[in-house]
């Protein structure tokens, strides 16, 4: 517990002191240390649910999206408070979950994985649709509010820092906090062997739709936090719910390592800061496509780790 609080105490010292060492072009590197915060919101979730109870999904942008749609729907189009549109933003994507879970989780491993994608195939074209005429289409929804808590507007580059990092921290120590809870353990029985754990007494199905649910809110939140963040305040669905944001999510889960808290905080951030050193490295190389060299280098990574950790 001792070295616990020790790591807690290092990593809250470097998100308060890493700002200042951007004294050149401080809001830039400030957005991209905020959405890596975001993202590793949603990865934490994500690495519940894969690296812990062992169920892949390929589509977990579906839920981040509907948090960010939800509060960009009810914030531009309704005049709702950000605060207030917390609540619906990450229920939509817990319900959402419930509703997609209750059938797919009773598939397994690759089933599962196409399950998932096939989901997420579906609510990306649904909101390229335009539904209703409230989701923007292809152009997505501009002019979000930023958040305002309690007085506290997220409207400059540092304070909407802090805010999200401290989030982040916050959410991290509650994750490890239920891994190492009787339910966390019941997730890892899981992943070893569902047949034993069932023989065991525990409702793996339940534990699963669970771990499902709590996973896609976290996604929802991560998803909420990113419609109100600068610099765009904007939100399009090849953005949030794209084929290749959801392998982005199992990528950032796969490379930190799965099994711990502190490898998806890692993956998370190192894997939001790659498309920023692709970039300066495609300043120097107009003719490079730095999009198709992510994705590239996405699916070697992927490959790598999964030969290397058998």
């Amino acid at each position: 517990m001792k070295s616990q609080a020790i790591r807690y105490t290092i990593l809250l010292a470097v998100i308060i002191i890493l700002p200042f060492f951007f004294k050149n072009e401080l809001s830039y590197y400030l957005a991209i240390l905020s959405i890596a915060g975001i993202y590793a919101i949603a990865v934490i979730g994500l690495n519940l649910l894969m690296g812990y109870a062992g169920q892949i999904s390929l589509g977990h942008a579906a839920f981040f999206a509907a948090g960010a749609y939800t509060s960009a729907i009810l914030t531009t189009q309704f005049s709702i408070s950000p605060l207030l549109s917390l609540v619906p933003a990450i229920m939509v994507s817990g319900v959402l979950a419930f509703l997609i879970g209750i059938p797919t989780l009773k598939l397994k491993e690759h089933y599962l994985a196409m399950a998932t994608l096939g989901i997420g195939l579906i609510i990306h074209a649904i909101l390229r649709a335009n539904p209703f005429d409230i989701t923007g289409g292809p152009g997505g929804i501009p002019n979000i509010p930023p958040l305002n808590f309690l007085g506290l507007v997220t409207d400059s580059d540092i304070t909407q820092y802090y805010f999200i990092w401290a989030l982040t921290f916050i959410i991290f120590i509650l994750s490890n906090n239920l891994v190492n809870s009787r339910f966390g353990r019941a997730l890892l029985a899981i992943h070893k062997s569902e047949v034993v754990t069932n023989v065991l007494g525990v409702n793996t199905y339940r534990c699963k739709l669970k771990i499902f649910v709590l996973s896609a809110v976290y996604a929802g939140f991560a998803g909420y936090l990113y419609a109100h963040s600068s610099p765009l305040f904007y939100v399009n669905p090849d953005d949030v719910c794209h084929f290749v944001f959801s392998i982005k999510l199992v990528t950032m889960v796969v490379v930190g390592g799965m099994h711990t808290m502190w490898g998806a905080l890692l993956g998370a951030v190192s894997l939001a800061v790659l498309p920023e050193l692709l970039r300066v490295l495609g300043s120097f190389s107009p003719s490079l496509n730095t999009a198709d060299l992510e994705m590239a280098l996405y699916g070697i990574i992927l490959i790598l780790v999964m030969i290397f950790t058998q």
